[in-house]
């Protein structure tokens, strides 16, 4: 048979598949370590997704439940009104408890203010100095819309607002600076030598954390001993209000606390619940989505590092295929279905461990797990794909190899 009669070699789809699982399963070992690296980052890329999402949910779910429902009234008027012309009426926690979709309502303010310093000292019977805590007055009603824990005791109520009584509440951090453990015994603070004795004590809030350090106060008994609030210390209400309620709430409350005088409130309202969570999870996702991409990066690097030890491990099998006839482009396909398949297994097992991931975590935190197929179908293919560019190079190597120079090796 003369040379014009031989038949050009081919090398058919099925025939490039089984070299490429064969090169897989020659090598185990190398095989789930080169596939490491793309597993990680096909995994943190849908974990990333899949976790943003659910976080997402609930970062929407705690904004709404707590800033979405939080309206604050702060007394704007700039003039000294102290003891003439309070913003905030005896009765102030009533009327905006009137408005619809209003669920607590309470006024408070620091004692003593930036204009008496000295005002807040707090001390124990023996003890030689004040302690610098600060003392604030509040209503009853703000109790209820701090959303408060009790380690001991409890609020102040109406009553003892009403009749100025000398009680007082204790924030967790303030308790344990003043060694009150114990309230069995009914224990009294001295705030600027005015006993006080203790009924409750804090152990966190929702709202206002900042009341974890202070002494709380009837409103009407701060009143009676240093003055209502005016310049330096100027008091605020904070309105806890029904779901979807709080923009109303805020147009109503001024006018509901002083219809003679509106204009001496500045009402500060939520912003768009839903605008902030999308602004959260954008953010969240692009950073993590980063860290996926340098992972999928790092897998890249490994299986084309891979690859091209294993192109420098065959020189002599490429010259001797070179010899029975293969052609440059077979060297160069059966590498790239080699990388090829690399890439594809870790996208398929990264998507599952993707998954599970994002399943566990949800499970972990009593979340609602969300996965779009958006993020997880494409997963197998964005393996695919790493592992074809990652064996680009070494498989073009490996197709320059000449017949004659393997051979001799």
């Amino acid at each position: 048979m003369s040379a014009a009669e031989v038949a050009p070699s081919r090398l058919r789809i099925r025939d490039l598949a089984g070299e490429g699982v064969a090169g897989l399963r020659a090598r185990p070992a190398r095989t789930a370590l080169t596939a490491l690296g793309t597993v990680l980052g096909v995994a943190a890329f849908v974990a990333v997704l899949g976790l943003t999402a659910t976080a997402g949910g609930q970062i929407g779910k705690r904004f709404t439940a707590l800033a979405a429902t939080e309206v604050v009234v702060e007394d704007a008027d700039e003039a000294d009104r102290d003891h003439l012309d309070p913003a905030f009426t005896a009765d102030a926690d009533a009327r905006v408890g009137a408005i619809r979709g209003v669920r607590a309502a309470g006024v408070w303010w620091p004692v003593g203010g930036d204009t008496a310093p000295e005002v807040g000292g707090v001390v124990l019977p023996g003890r030689s100095a004040p302690a610098q805590i600060p003392v604030i007055a509040a209503s009853p009603g703000l109790f209820d819309a701090i959303r408060p824990g009790w380690s001991q005791g409890r609020a102040f109520d109406a009553l003892h607002d009403r009749r100025g009584e000398r009680v007082a509440v204790l924030g967790a951090a303030a308790a344990r600076q003043l060694g009150v453990t114990e309230l069995a015994l009914r224990p009294a603070v001295f705030i600027d030598g005015v006993p006080f004795t203790v009924i409750g004590v804090l152990d966190g809030s929702a709202r206002l954390p900042e009341l974890m350090f202070a002494v709380l106060v009837p409103r009407h008994s701060a009143e009676e001993f240093w003055g209502r609030p005016g310049a330096g210390r100027r008091a605020k209400m904070l309105v806890e209000t029904e779901l979807g309620a709080a923009q109303v709430v805020a147009a109503q409350a001024a006018l509901a606390l002083r219809p003679d005088a509106p204009q001496r409130f500045t009402v500060v309202t939520p912003p768009d619940p839903r605008q902030l969570r999308d602004q959260v999870s954008a953010d969240v996702g692009m950073l993590f989505l980063l860290l996926a991409g340098v992972c999928l990066l790092i897998g890249a690097v490994g299986i084309a590092n891979t690859t091209m030890v294993a192109v420098l491990e065959r020189v002599p099998e490429i010259g001797l295929r070179r010899a029975l006839g293969a052609r440059p482009w077979h060297i160069a396909a059966q590498f790239l279905a080699e990388s090829a398949a690399i890439g594809s297994l870790a996208g398929w097992v990264g998507a599952a461990v993707g998954a599970m991931t994002v399943v566990a975590v949800a499970l972990a935190r009593g979340w609602t797990a969300i996965l779009e197929p958006a993020a997880v179908l494409p997963a197998p293919l964005a393996g695919l794909v790493v592992g074809v560019v990652a064996g680009a190079y070494p498989a073009i190597r490996a197709a320059r190899i000449e017949p004659v120079a393997a051979l001799r090796r």
